[in-house]
């Protein structure tokens, strides 16, 4: 797992000029997940919320329909992508743990993020929106989430 240099989340310019991948991430998986829901390329997805336990980090926000999941990586088995997180996050801060909880607040909507101490999308340098949906536009979304489907 890709990790952020110090400083580089608290400078508006360098964050903004990271790469696609690394923008949604590591601190704009949320607005990643508003956006695919607000034009759901698939149906039937909802967002879910990887919440650390204790004073950690390593939360992340993607959409799922219950067996696959989308976010930065693209399609994934959810159960794969949870393994993954919570492996990679165990690696650094040893006995790591989470929480999954099923969003239930606007996922664009500043207010509502902040009081979870994520920025909305006009919290950025510019508006993550559309960068977002230029990121899930370039993928084939039948071909790729049919592909990680066959993989259970």
């Amino acid at each position: 797992m890709y990790r952020l240099k110090p400083g580089i989340k608290q400078n508006h310019m360098r964050r903004w000029a990271l790469p696609d991948r690394v923008f949604f991430g590591h601190g704009a998986c949320h607005i990643l997940a508003g956006v695919y829901l607000a034009d759901a390329p698939l149906s039937g997805f909802h967002a879910e919320r990887i919440i650390p336990r204790g004073d950690v980090p390593g939360g992340h926000m993607y959409v799922t329909d219950g067996v696959i999941a989308f976010d930065y990586h693209g399609y994934s088995l959810r159960g794969r992508l949870l393994d993954h997180h919570r492996r990679s996050w165990s690696a650094d801060y040893p006995g790591w743990d989470c929480d999954i909880e099923r969003v239930d607040f606007p996922i664009l909507g500043a207010n509502a993020l902040n009081a979870r101490k994520m920025l909305g999308p006009d919290q950025y340098l510019h508006d993550a929106v559309p960068r977002a949906r230029a990121f899930v536009a370039q993928r084939e979304h039948v071909v790729q989430s049919t592909r990680a489907r066959r993989l259970r």
